[in-house]
């Protein structure tokens, strides 16, 4: 009988997917033999967080039935996890105490339901070309760290060869991402609760054409992940470094029609198309890391979390026993007596 798969065969899956970032030797979290392991700071005071791709808590040894692919670890993805028998979540993004485990310490919430977690984030970054791809072109030059600032990503491409004009592009995004059957969703939601107010993040962030026209033709893309940190000032250099470009595309993060990104493209003459947000991601990046651990552990079974986020007006949020409760909590015990 074959041995059961466990957590270090994730690790060491993991590692082969990242050809060799994963962390496999605990030393190298601080002896700088791993350049994915990196402190991201905002400095405001107490909020750094370290990147620790690999194992983040959890016993090496631990058998693995069922893994759950992730973008960003939340409480609900910790319940989903302990009430649906996942033994390990595979996070995209970094782990912190208390911020990706409802404002407790890992280690108690995550023992509770005997889960591992591991993370990859920069690990994976520049791995494989398929969010260009989604996006329309095929990369000829990939930046991780784009003026020296890590996570700052740009993907310089070539249009591919069905992609001919910025409308292609908008179809071809609208056809990969199934941004129809979520609007239908949506639609049936507001509907069940009787509340057409009700706004999702998929359906309120479609795509956007901030310069150009549906007609224009595109064939030199720069590519660009706002959230990076890219400046102006970049864009305009990655532009002096490939003069052939004709169109931006920014995704994974969006700006807004007035950004200094969509000036300089103006001032540039380049085409400006905003493609898919952060909340796509677990589809661009999750499910080939998904189906690639699938192929490498084939006895474990491989779920994707995707979290759904809402937004509805207060007066119709729940149902009214909930609603009751929640006025009578606010007004004896929230609110200050005169």
């Amino acid at each position: 009988m074959p041995n059961p798969t466990v957590i270090a065969d994730v690790v060491r899956a993991l590692d082969r997917i990242t050809g060799g970032r994963v962390i496999t030797d605990v030393s190298h979290l601080t002896s700088g033999k791993n350049r994915f392991v990196m402190i991201k700071s905002s400095n405001i005071p107490g909020k750094e967080v370290m990147e620790t791709p690999g194992l983040v808590w959890g016993d090496p040894e631990k058998p693995v039935r069922k893994l759950a692919v992730a973008m960003t670890l939340t409480e609900c993805g910790i319940e989903l996890a302990g009430a649906t028998g996942v033994d390990a979540i595979v996070a995209h993004h970094p782990i912190a105490d208390a911020a990706n485990s409802g404002g407790v310490p890992l280690k108690y919430y995550l023992s509770l339901y005997n889960l591992a977690v591991l993370e990859l984030h920069e690990a994976f970054h520049g791995l494989h070309p398929g969010i260009p791809f989604i996006h329309g072109h095929q990369t000829f030059r990939v930046e991780v760290a784009y003026g020296g600032v890590p996570g700052n990503v740009v993907f310089f491409g070539k249009a591919l060869p069905e992609v001919q004009t910025v409308g292609d592009v908008l179809q071809r995004l609208e056809n990969f991402m199934g941004t129809t059957q979520e609007r239908d969703l949506l639609a049936r939601e507001q509907e069940l609760r009787d509340c057409w107010e009700i706004q999702e993040t998929i359906a309120a962030n479609g795509t956007l054409l901030f310069h150009g026209e549906p007609h224009n033709p595109v064939a030199n893309i720069i590519h660009i992940t706002p959230h990076g940190g890219l400046t102006p000032q970049q864009l305009e250099q990655a532009v002096r470094e490939h003069p052939e470009t004709d169109t931006v595309i920014c995704s994974i993060s969006r700006v807004k029609p007035d950004s200094p990104l969509v000036h300089k493209a103006k001032e540039l003459g380049l085409n400006f198309i905003v493609g898919n947000t952060h909340a796509l991601e677990i589809l661009e990046n999750g499910m080939p890391l998904a189906y690639a651990l699938q192929s490498l552990l084939p006895e474990v079974e491989v779920v994707l979390f995707r979290e759904r986020v809402t937004s509805t007006p207060l007066y119709r949020a729940g149902n009214e026993t909930i609603r009751n409760y929640a006025r009578n909590i606010a007004e004896r015990y929230l609110i200050p007596a005169k």
